[in-house]
């Protein structure tokens, strides 16, 4: 089955000249485009030769080099530009073996209308198919987060670095929310079903005994459900608001049922603190941060 390619398009607020420049410059393409860490564009003979680029990912101290060729339109009928494509590289730690695409602009009410199809043949035969299956959606996903940035960068004039700064700094603080939640209860309330845990409980509710234990159980699971919102859930401002509640509550709660905590070697109230101002730098960063989902996926039909 013939894999489909990858469509992104997203509505710039920018005459379509400024989209081409924001697009079309190396220096620039290269802070908001993911699947570049550096363009460098070749020398060529003429105008109307293709541009030939070589360009450079690195993922960690992994780095996949390889090349490309544009040709653009400059002067259409209706104001539209496109950019057409052809791309590849010869190292085979790349799953990509060589493949083309284009980009094209526009002009619309509100500025333009900017969007890519481009699809691309892969090596290593059906073990490079199946690994496809994973790494396609990947490409997209990186493609329309890109275009996203690059969209905010003209509207608001904000950097492509400090929108990757906050992105992400907030998918760190997002799985480490994530990892705080599940454990905390999974293994005390859940697994161990800690004394601590049941005695607290008891002091704060009319339940002792197994229903106490069952109790904590029933919060322990909800714990891990609310673990779990922090990857499923995709408004993570929301959830940074509701803990700047919840963190202070849990934490007199707490101290109201078992004081003595207080003075434990790793104790309550520095742990929740330490959550509760990673909570408040959580919900700042988060605003307004670049989406993939902003963009239209859908493939359509374009005569160029």
């Amino acid at each position: 089955m013939k894999s489909k390619p990858i469509y992104v398009e997203i509505p710039i607020q920018a005459p379509v000249e400024k989209v081409w420049e924001m697009s079309q410059d190396p220096q620039l393409h290269e802070q908001w485009d993911l699947r570049f860490s550096s363009i460098t564009y070749l020398p060529r003979e003429s105008e109307d030769d293709p541009q030939s680029f070589l360009y450079e990912n690195k993922f960690g101290i992994v780095s996949v080099a390889g090349w490309g060729k544009s040709i653009g339109t400059h002067n259409k009928k209706d104001g539209s530009k496109t950019s057409s494509l052809h791309f590849g590289t010869a190292q085979k730690i790349s799953p990509i073996r060589e493949g083309r695409g284009y980009w094209k602009y526009i002009p619309t009410n509100d500025g333009t209308t900017f969007l890519t199809q481009y699809d691309y043949g892969v090596r290593f035969g059906l073990f490079g198919k199946l690994f496809d299956l994973l790494f396609r959606p990947i490409m997209g996903w990186a493609t329309a987060l890109s275009f996203d940035v690059l969209k905010q960068w003209i509207e608001t004039g904000e950097s492509a670095k400090s929108q990757y700064l906050r992105f992400f700094n907030s998918t760190l603080i997002t799985i480490l929310f994530f990892f705080v939640w599940l454990y905390q209860g999974l293994v005390p309330k859940i697994i161990a079903k800690h004394p601590e845990e049941v005695s607290m409980l008891s002091k704060l509710s009319f339940m002792d005994g197994e229903s106490a234990v069952t109790g904590a159980g029933v919060i322990g699971v909800l714990e891990v459900f609310f673990g779990l919102l922090w990857l499923l859930y995709r408004e993570k401002r929301h959830l940074h608001a509701l803990q700047i509640v919840v963190f202070p509550v849990l934490t007199i709660s707490s101290l109201i049922a078992m004081p003595s905590i207080s003075f434990h070697p790793i104790n309550l109230i520095t742990f929740n603190a330490s959550l509760w101002v990673l909570t408040i730098i959580g919900f700042t960063i988060t605003k307004d941060l670049p989406k993939a989902a902003r963009c239209k996926r859908t493939i359509k039909v374009d005569s160029k």
